[in-house]
Formats: C-alpha cells, sequence, structure tokens
C-alpha cells in the first residue's frame, strides 16, 4: 500500500514545478546579458563564454517549460520547497557556464561550480585569485550573482512574474530566510516581494553613491555596493576591502554590511512609519546591538592588550571590521585574523552562526531564534524551582506558542549536529580541525572566509572537499530543513 500511495504522487503537482523551474531559469538566462555587454564594450574575450551560458540557459528553460506550458495545476506549500531546493541547484549549475568557458581563472567543473554557488548563496569563498586583473564582466558577473542571491531570486520573480499563475505565497515562504515577523507585508503576496526589493534596491543605489563620494571608481563602487547589500563578500582586489586602505570606506562598508544583516521587513516597517524608533522598539533588532558591542568589545580588547596593533585606534578598526564582516556572512576583510590572540580568531568566526537577523540578507541560525533559544533555556530553569507554573515564553510583545519554541530547539540541534558531522568529512580530506571547523561554519553560514589555508581562497581544497562544501552552502542558504525534508520519504508521499 505504502509504495502504491508513493507512486501515484500527482503528475500534475509535478508539471507545475516543471513549469515554474522552467520560466525562472529563462529569467535567470537574462542575468548573463549584462557581463556579456560589457565584455562586449570592454572588448575582453569573454563574450563566447557568457553568449553560450545564455543561449544554454535560456533554451534548457524553454525546453524544460514548453512541454508543460498549459497545465495550470496550483502549487501547494511542498512544491514550493521543490521549486526552490531544484532551483539553487539549478541556477547554480547553468551560473556555473560562463566561469568554466571563461579564460580568467576556473579551470574545473568542480571549481566553476563551487564560484557560482558561492555566489548565488552570498557565501563570497572563492577558488580564483588575480582578481585584480580580471575582465570587468567576470567581476561584475559575480557580484551579480550574489545580488540576485541575497534577497533570493524566487521573491524577484514573484514580483515580477504574478503571470505565472502559480501560488506565489509557497514559494515566498519556502525562500525568505528565517522566522519573518509578518511574512504579507502588504495584501498581495507579488506586492510584498516589489516592496522588498524596491528596498534592497534603494539601499543599493545609497551604498554605491556613498562608495563613490568617498573615492571608489564608479564601478568599484557599483560591484562592492551590491556584494555588501547582499552580505556576499565577492570583491574585485585579492586585499578586498583593504585594497583601499580608507577608513571612511571601511566605515561605510560596515555600515551598509549591518543594514544588510538586518530584518527587510523592519526596514519597510520604519520607512512606512518614518521613525528609526522602530528599530529600537523591535526585540531581535535589539538584541542583535546588543550581540554586535559585546563581541566587539571580547575581540578589540585583546588585540590592544596583546600588543597585536600598535594602538587602540587600530584595534577597534581591524577587530570591528572583521567581526561584522564574518558576523553578518558579509566575508570581505581587511585583515586575516587566524593569528589573533587566544580566543579572538574562534569567536569571529562563531559570530557568523548568531549575528544575522531574521528576514536579513544575512544567513546562520539568526538572531530571533537565538533569543527564543534562550527565553526557553530561562524558562526551564524557572520550572525546575516552579514545576507547576505556566510560564509564558514572550518574543517581544507576543507570546510565542510552544510549538515554534520546540521547532527552534530542533532546528539547532540539526544545525549544530550537521556542523559537527561535517567538519569530521572536511578532517577527513586533509585539514586540521580548525581549518576544517572553519571551512563548514564558512560554507554553512554563507559566511565566506575561514581561517588559516581558508581565509583568503579556498582553491587548494580537494574536489571532492569542494563537493562537500558546494552542498553545504546550498543546505545554509536555505536554512537547513528547506533543503534536507526534500530528501525524506514523507515530502514524496501524497
Amino acid at each position: 500500500m505504502g509504495s502504491a500511495h508513493f507512486v501515484r504522487s500527482s503528475p500534475h503537482r509535478f508539471a507545475a514545478v516543471q513549469r515554474v523551474t522552467g520560466v525562472l531559469l529563462m529569467v535567470f538566462s537574462s542575468t548573463m546579458l549584462p557581463p556579456l555587454l560589457i565584455s562586449l564594450a570592454r572588448r575582453e574575450g569573454e563574450i563566447s563564454a557568457f553568449l553560450a551560458g545564455l543561449l544554454i540557459t535560456s533554451v534548457a528553460g524553454a525546453a524544460t517549460w514548453w512541454p508543460v506550458r498549459k497545465i495550470t495545476a496550483d502549487l501547494k506549500i511542498r512544491d514550493g520547497f521543490l521549486v526552490v531546493m531544484l532551483f539553487w541547484v539549478v541556477l547554480s549549475t547553468f551560473g556555473a557556464i560562463p566561469f568554466y568557458l571563461c579564460d580568467a581563472g576556473w579551470f574545473s567543473l568542480v571549481d566553476a561550480m563551487f564560484e557560482a554557488t558561492s555566489g548565488l548563496t552570498t557565501t563570497g569563498a572563492t577558488v580564483a585569485s588575480g582578481l585584480d586583473h580580471m575582465p570587468w564582466s567576470i567581476l561584475f558577473y559575480r557580484v551579480e550573482l550574489h545580488w540576485l542571491g541575497g534577497m533570493g531570486v524566487i521573491v524577484l520573480a514573484v514580483a515580477l512574474l504574478p503571470m505565472l499563475g502559480v501560488g506565489g505565497m509557497q514559494l515566498f515562504r519556502a525562500e525568505t530566510p528565517g522566522p519573518m515577523k509578518d511574512t504579507k507585508l502588504t495584501p498581495r503576496i507579488a506586492s510584498t516581494a516589489r516592496a522588498l526589493w524596491i528596498i534592497y534596491l534603494t539601499i543599493t543605489v545609497s551604498c554605491t553613491l556613498v562608495y563613490w563620494v568617498l573615492g571608489m571608481s564608479f564601478f568599484d563602487a557599483l560591484c562592492h555596493a551590491m556584494s555588501t547589500v547582499s552580505t556576499g563578500g565577492f570583491a574585485n582586489y585579492d586585499a578586498s576591502i583593504g585594497y583601499f586602505d580608507s577608513l571612511p570606506i571601511e566605515i561605510a562598508c560596515i555600515a551598509f554590511m549591518l543594514i544588510g544583516a538586518t530584518n527587510f521587513t523592519l526596514h519597510f516597517v520604519a520607512w512606512r512609519r518614518r521613525s528609526l524608533l522602530t528599530y529600537l522598539r523591535d526585540t531581535e533588532f535589539r538584541a542583535y546591538l546588543f550581540i554586535v558591542l559585546s563581541f566587539g568589545v571580547l575581540v578589540c580588547v585583546p588585540l590592544w592588550w596583546f600588543g597585536t596593533y600598535e594602538d587602540a585606534g587600530t584595534s577597534i578598526r581591524r577587530g570591528m571590521f572583521q567581526l561584522i564582516a564574518y558576523g553578518t556572512n558579509a566575508g570581505f576583510a581587511t585583515a586575516d585574523p587566524t593569528p589573533w590572540p587566544v580566543y579572538v580568531p574562534l569567536l569571529i568566526v562563531l559570530s557568523g552562526f548568531m549575528m544575522g537577523c531574521a528576514g536579513s540578507t544575512a544567513a546562520g541560525v539568526k538572531v530571533a531564534r537565538l533569543v527564543l533559544f534562550l527565553k526557553q533555556a530561562a524558562r526551564e530553569l524557572q520550572r525546575l524551582l516552579h514545576p507547576n507554573a505556566t510560564i509564558a515564553l514572550k518574543f517581544g510583545e507576543r507570546s510565542v506558542p510552544d510549538d515554534i519554541v520546540y521547532a527552534v530547539g530542533g532546528f539547532f540541534s540539526v544545525y549544530v549536529g550537521l556542523t559537527i558531522l561535517l567538519t569530521f568529512v572536511m578532517i577527513a580530506t586533509g585539514l586540521d580541525a580548525v581549518t576544517a571547523f572553519s571551512a563548514v561554519a564558512a560554507a554553512i553560514n554563507n559566511e565566506g572566509p575561514g581561517l588559516g589555508s581558508v581565509n583568503s581562497t579556498m582553491a587548494h581544497l580537494t574536489d571532492f572537499g569542494k563537493w562537500v562544501l558546494i552542498i553545504t552552502m546550498v543546505a545554509g542558504r536555505l536554512e537547513i530543513f528547506t533543503f534536507l525534508i526534500v530528501f525524506t520519504p514523507a515530502f514524496w508521499r501524497r
């Protein structure tokens, strides 16, 4: 009976998934047009790589969509998870085509896949070098993947393609990261997605102008703004933001990394109310600031105390930039924290697990979940003293149902367990324990750089190690459960 139930899974449902995937793939092919035009205008010689990528992707999308174009079945919630899962895998595969075909710095399929996946998941880890002399078209394409992946290509599609005729809410719920405060900010889901993208675009334009005014060329300003707001981390230079050696640029970068790692629904509400006090009234945002400031003290004081840098000002400058870059999962760098004293390097890596807000472009376990987890721990301590008491758990002014609290606990268990398991897998590839852990943390948190030999590049990893991290980046971007649920037998039953 069970097997028959499994086999009779609705064909219309899979046809709807196929149709949406095909359309979204055709839409994604258009992202290769801007770098193609840049290469054409600058005569860089990468025209064929982007033209081939555009044609192959659009034809594959059309071939996927055409056979099921007339099927009008709606997507169910589980189908939204499947579309999102498939789309990130498919996007990474087709997005790797220009990297694989260009003459810049990716000479194997796994390297091209690694770069594309790292771009779309806004991880920012790279296997390339020689960025200072790389063609503009390639540099722009890398940050374009960041920018699209930052808010989520699925949300973009729901915003611009309501004519798809599918359940947009199912895609939005499956794609939007973290426990959102209010999934629908406006009456219609397409309007909600458009509102988020308008905010995202506005912040990106603002960041571009600030960088430009502070001394970057317009191209550098645009690329680094797209990478900053998406908390991605790809830069135009091997030295990352450190290339500019500019305190004003670093301060601006810190500000926009923090903005990118803040819940975008909070940005929307603050803009609608025209009040910055909206941020300070938010429980998650206050916890976010507390983590940043307290971790900042724990990082900067040892740098000054142990003489890592000559003065307190430089210690604060280097320490806070690296902390926020790792913590917000942006992955930029002005220094390598590996040789820093005592616990500081490990604390820097651990910050990537807990500093991003729900509904932001950052990954990790999210501040909202961390707050709920700590509140639940405190409630359990109270129950030890008062076993018969009924103790409500509140997040801000709202009571949190126990099922959500238990789900958060389950998420933490899976997240930590998977991190430990993958660390052992990476150790088996030949890495030492610290390097292996930092590589897994960099991938599962979409953090970018690790420690030691995986700080600036991951090119030296084995092919198997790179594939492991590719899968880990996708799982982290989809917040583990969205990734794992597709592999459960129950998911495929009616």
